[in-house]
C-alpha cells in the first residue's frame, strides 16, 4: 500500500519516516520531492571492476551549475536524510527532469527499510544536461510492508556524501 502525500506529511511529524530537512510544499498527491545535494562524485577509470575499490573524485557542484556528460554515472547524494524503519522508500526522477534524459537512479529504485542517510543517486545523462545544487530532481514514494521488519544494517548505512560502488566487498566476504 502506498501513503498519500497528507499520510507522508503526518508519518513524518510522528517521526515515523525521517524527512531532513522537510519542506510541506514538496509533498505531491503520493510521493515526496528530494532535492540535490552540492556533492558529487564520478569514477576516474575507464573500465569498472566490480572486483576493487574503483578509484573516484569528488567535488562540489557550484551554483552556476555543472554540465553532465554522456557515457559516465555521475554519483550525488540527496539534501535531505531520509528513511523509515516502518515503510520502504521507492525513489524515482521527477517527470519532469526525466523530460531532459536525465536517470537519477539508473537501476537502483528500491531503498532498503531502515536505511536513514542521504541516499546516492546515481545520474546519468543521454545527452549533456546541467544540474544545480538544491534543485528538486525526484521523487519518494513510502509503501507499507508485509511481514516482519529486518531494518537495513548495511555498507552504506549513515551515509552523508555520494557513496562509490562498495560491491567489491561482496567478494571479501565470500571468501
Amino acid at each position: 500500500m502506498i501513503l498519500t502525500g497528507r499520510e507522508i506529511e503526518h508519518r513524518v511529524k510522528a517521526e515515523e519516516i525521517t524527512i531532513s530537512p522537510f519542506d510541506p510544499d514538496c509533498v505531491s498527491p503520493n510521493s515526496y520531492d528530494f532535492h540535490l545535494s552540492a556533492d558529487i562524485a564520478w569514477y576516474t577509470g575507464d573500465v569498472l571492476d566490480c572486483k576493487i575499490d574503483n578509484p573516484y573524485e569528488r567535488a562540489v557542484i557550484p551554483d552556476e551549475g555543472m554540465v553532465l556528460e554522456p557515457d559516465r554515472i555521475y554519483l550525488v547524494s540527496t539534501a535531505e536524510t531520509m528513511g523509515s524503519h516502518l515503510f520502504v522508500p521507492i525513489i524515482r526522477a521527477r517527470s519532469s527532469v526525466a523530460r531532459l534524459g536525465l536517470f537519477i537512479n539508473c537501476t537502483a529504485d528500491l531503498i532498503d527499510i531502515g536505511s536513514i542517510n542521504r541516499w546516492t543517486l546515481q545520474l546519468h545523462a543521454v545527452q549533456p544536461v546541467k544540474i544545480y545544487p538544491g534543485m528538486r530532481i525526484g521523487q519518494v514514494t513510502w509503501w507499507r510492508p508485509l511481514g516482519v521488519i529486518e531494518p537495513y544494517t548495511g555498507k552504506y548505512q549513515g551515509s552523508t556524501l555520494p557513496m562509490p560502488s562498495k560491491v567489491w566487498r561482496d567478494f571479501e566476504q565470500a571468501s
